[in-house]
């Protein structure tokens, strides 16, 4: 018999990119990207997509190398948090709690078998827009941009790992994700994997690491609107000239590859909805639209926070 189905993880919150190149790192994301900045802590600014609903996507560190600091998913309810903390307690992996970080409550720390740290967490703040950034229409987070790449929203990243079976099993044990793609190589072993806990193809993916180093980051990517966006995305970075590449790709969207300042790799992706949670509903009422807005309006406006649900991918493995 199967085991029961874990449903705590909600959606990938935000992730941690530490870099040697600060300011000219803060400069690409905001200038050539086109994020927002919400907001700053010591050595870190923090970054958003017009279209995040949480304060932030990215937490952006000065530090003496790249890499990635941590990865944070935000739980169903605080239960579920607690649940989830429970769970990792005494396993091996719990670093423990904390009292979290800009933006978001207090935190559950833990490390996957190959040294990426995960953060856990429920309480979150949402993002309020100035006024200068308000949007008109209530189901965005905040006006367009129009400036840079214009990302909408972070997407997922693409860690690499010594052993993908163990963390594919610790991601599947411990927080309940589900493998919907993999690499298995002629002599049975695992070489890359792609998990999710949303309605998504994948919040996340891990590929063997060939220098066999631990903890390591690929990239990260954020969503577009459409094919267009992601093409004219490409034109935008190879007028900013911190390198670029095109990348083929296997999943159901356009892909487009680049490195900022200090080398880690950024993609951007054709966008479908946004992953969100049952109790944060949006409320549709007249109240604080923009004028000239009605019924028809939010007839062809998707609303971008859908709830996470059934629907998704089977398993799909590569020889």
């Amino acid at each position: 018999m199967q085991p029961e189905p874990i449903r705590d993880i909600a959606h990938l919150g935000h992730v941690e990119i530490l870099t040697a190149k600060f300011a000219e790192s803060a400069k690409f994301f905001i200038d050539v990207m086109g994020m927002t900045q919400s907001g700053e802590k010591g050595d870190s600014v923090y970054l958003r997509g017009w279209d995040d609903y949480e304060r932030y996507s990215l937490k952006l560190t000065a530090a003496k190398t790249s890499g990635m600091g941590h990865a944070a998913f935000r739980t169903r309810s605080l239960q579920a948090l607690e649940r989830r903390a429970a769970a990792l307690k005494g396993s091996g992996f719990d670093v423990g709690w904390s009292d979290g970080d800009l933006g978001h409550g207090k935190t559950f720390v833990c490390k996957d078998p190959d040294g990426h740290v995960i953060e856990l967490y429920y309480d979150t703040e949402w993002y309020q827009a100035p006024p200068d950034q308000k949007p008109a229409l209530k189901n965005q987070a905040q006006r367009y941009p129009a400036r840079g790449c214009n990302v909408r929203r972070i997407d997922h990243f693409n860690g690499l790992a010594v052993d993908i079976k163990a963390n594919r099993e610790f991601f599947e044990n411990y927080l309940g994700f589900m493998l919907t793609e993999q690499i298995v190589l002629d002599d049975g072993s695992e070489a890359g994997m792609w998990m999710t806990a949303t309605n998504k193809s994948y919040d996340f993916a891990y590929t063997r690491d060939h220098t066999a180093t631990p903890g390591r980051l690929h990239h990260v990517t954020f969503a577009l609107d459409s094919r267009e966006d992601v093409l004219r995305a490409a034109d935008i970075f190879c007028s900013s000239r911190p390198g670029r590449t095109s990348t083929p790709s296997s999943r159901p969207s356009s892909l487009r590859a680049g490195r900022q300042p200090r080398r880690s790799r950024l993609r951007r992706r054709a966008a479908g909805a946004g992953a969100g949670l049952e109790t944060d509903p949006l409320n549709r009422s007249r109240a604080q639209e923009g004028p000239g807005l009605g019924l028809a309006d939010h007839q062809v406006v998707p609303h971008p926070r859908h709830a996470a649900g059934a629907g998704r991918g089977g398993l799909v493995t590569r020889p």
